[in-house]
């Protein structure tokens, strides 16, 4: 049995492949008006029908300041421009409308999708032919109305982002009979100017207000210029043939300047981040480098004749030591014995003997050790531990 999905899952599908189908997503639907609701809430609830079928449609109040200049009615034959997506959570799918006109003005509608149609299968929108536009613009050329809000709102916007950008503007009318042809020398003139992007413009208003901009003179001039084109028409719900054939489309001319000049300050900001980054990442190597350096040196230091010189030289001083202690402890050791020695050596002595009272007795110069060795009358010499004594023996007895 094959793998069950939940309802959740399979509208979220549905959706996800209306989301991505080319023509739903700006696509134009002509019927008549039924079951028309004004909410409270501002948007608009409806019924788009024809004679064989009818589709569900919604228009929120956002899109109802630009989208919308009359009161819808049931009946009505209408236009209505937008995108076809699922309602995921009833599983129904309708028409959010972003523009609607009455049925009037469908003539317009077909020229415009006629020859979208024609530039489209010619090529002149197809992404490999777009051009790159420059990050760090010096001049940028733009082709707008020479009164009006696009040309302040972009000179305002270019000072503010990046006052040395130098701008070049070409006054073009952008209205009316023969707008489209000074749009086209506008183009023509600052592309051969060299700029590095040329903005093309106006405000907001009805289709036929910006239908210059749909002529097929302008969406060739800006596919064969040389120099980036940014194309910023109208309002953002506003898609005419110049949005496609331009490099870069923009929902508005503000917007169109902000995407051709970088905010300097935000540049600058980030550009002080990288110098931050690289100082740390500098510090960080310099820091693994002294380092490894401290670790050769040490090892260094530890094979240096210096370092073994030093540690001959300690060892010396140990062996010196050494040899001091041994002999001060020798000499000790030789002289307890020398002062032992010498004890016994003067218990032994003649000398020391007279110092407890005995005599030395000599007689004719001769150590007398008899008696008779003595007459009375003779000289005789005795030796005490503190001199001499001499006199003449008197009397004599053996015993």
């Amino acid at each position: 049995m094959g793998e069950i999905y939940s309802v959740s899952r399979i509208n979220s599908y549905i959706s996800n492949m209306f989301a991505h189908d080319y023509l739903l997503k700006n696509i134009q639907i002509k019927g008549e008006l039924s079951n028309v609701k004004l909410h409270s809430s501002g948007h608009i609830y409806f019924t788009l029908k024809d004679e064989g079928s009818a589709i569900a449609g919604v228009m929120f109040r956002s899109n109802r300041v630009h989208g919308l200049d009359f009161t819808p009615e049931n009946g009505q034959s209408v236009i209505v421009s937008g995108n076809v997506s699922v309602y995921e959570r009833d599983g129904r799918y309708q028409v959010y409308a972003a523009v609607m006109q009455l049925d009037g003005r469908g003539n317009l509608y077909e020229e415009y999708e006629r020859l979208k149609q024609k530039l489209f299968e010619e090529g002149l929108f197809d992404f490999e032919h777009k051009k790159d536009i420059p990050k760090f613009p010096k001049k940028v050329g733009i082709v707008t109305a020479s009164t009006g809000a696009a040309i302040r709102d972009i000179v305002n916007i270019a000072k503010r982002r990046n006052p040395y950008v130098q701008l070049y503007l070409y006054p073009a009318k952008v209205q009316g009979d023969g707008a489209a042809a000074t749009i086209v020398k506008g183009i023509q003139v600052l592309d051969a100017m060299d700029m590095d992007t040329i903005i093309v413009g106006r405000g907001g208003g009805s289709i036929e207000d910006l239908w210059p901009f749909n002529e097929e003179i302008v969406a060739r001039a800006i596919y064969e210029a040389k120099t980036p084109i940014i194309s910023g028409t109208g309002h953002e719900i506003d898609n005419t043939i110049a949005d496609y054939a331009a490099d870069l489309r923009a929902p508005t001319p503000s917007a169109a300047c902000e995407l051709a000049i970088p905010d300097i300050m935000e540049r600058i900001a980030q550009l002080n981040n990288y110098e931050d980054m690289l100082k740390r990442c500098m510090r960080g190597r310099l820091n693994n480098a002294v380092n490894r350096a401290d670790i050769i040196e040490t090892k260094l230091l530890a094979v240096s004749p210096v370092t073994k010189l030093h540690n001959q030289r300690v060892y010396v001083d140990k062996l010196h030591d050494r040899l001091v202690s041994g002999m001060e402890s020798l000499f000790q050791n030789r002289m307890h014995r020398y002062e032992v020695l010498l004890t016994r050596l003067d218990g032994l002595s003649p000398t020391a003997k007279l110092c407890g009272g005995y005599g030395y007795v000599e007689v004719l110069d001769k150590p007398m050790v008899s008696v008779k060795q003595v007459k009375a009358g003779d000289n005789i010499r005795i030796t005490i531990h503190d001199g001499q004594i001499e006199g003449k023996a008197e009397y004599v007895k053996e015993e």
